[in-house]
């Protein structure tokens, strides 16, 4: 018996918009567009929540500054097959505030990933996307492990530089480095 050849379809970025427009992916559906997949997020819980919440708050001096936008859970376009939404986003600032458009990589400083449940699925997935398409930096925020994984220096094979920080360390992004932050003020 010959066994059957599945075959996936990619989604481009325009068509997942459509099925957003047409109503059957709704606003408030968990999901995003990776490499061409639909896929659905994890649930938000209070740790992660409480995260996303403190990193916003820590960072609002640089939003204050004009230096950049602070962007919570937005759609940040990879070309034509991925729109990831990333936890935090520190976006080059903009008049339209990126009305007309989801930012692209070239309108992101860094990218923060808040990990309660899926620490291997960003780390795995996520920060090599990022890398693949030059965002010069990612945090990955691991709440299991009480920890920050810092990516600099992307390359098509994913970043080139990992840095680990714990509680009692500082750090800051690298394209903004006046702007430094508590790691304990990140992991609470």
């Amino acid at each position: 018996m010959a066994r059957a050849h599945v075959v996936r379809r990619k989604f481009s970025v325009d068509e997942y918009h459509r099925l957003a427009q047409a109503g059957i992916l709704r606003e408030d559906d968990r999901v995003e567009l990776i490499d061409g997949e639909i896929l659905e997020m994890s649930p938000i819980g209070t740790r992660h929540a409480g995260a996303v919440n403190r990193i916003r708050y820590h960072l609002t001096p640089v939003e204050a500054s004009g230096k950049a936008l602070v962007s919570v859970q937005n759609p940040v376009r990879l070309g034509d097959f991925a729109e990831p939404q990333p936890d935090i986003a520190l976006l080059r600032p903009r008049p339209d505030f990126y009305a007309r458009e989801h930012p692209g990589p070239e309108d992101v400083l860094l990218v923060v990933e808040v990990a309660e449940t899926s620490p291997d699925y960003d780390r795995q997935v996520k920060v090599p996307l990022y890398a693949r398409w030059g965002i010069a930096e990612a945090w990955l925020v691991d709440l299991p492990q009480d920890r920050i994984e810092v990516y600099r220096n992307p390359g098509p094979d994913g970043y080139r530089e990992l840095r680990v920080v714990g509680r009692g360390e500082r750090l800051a992004p690298s394209l903004l480095p006046e702007f430094e932050l508590s790691v304990q003020d990140i992991l609470g």
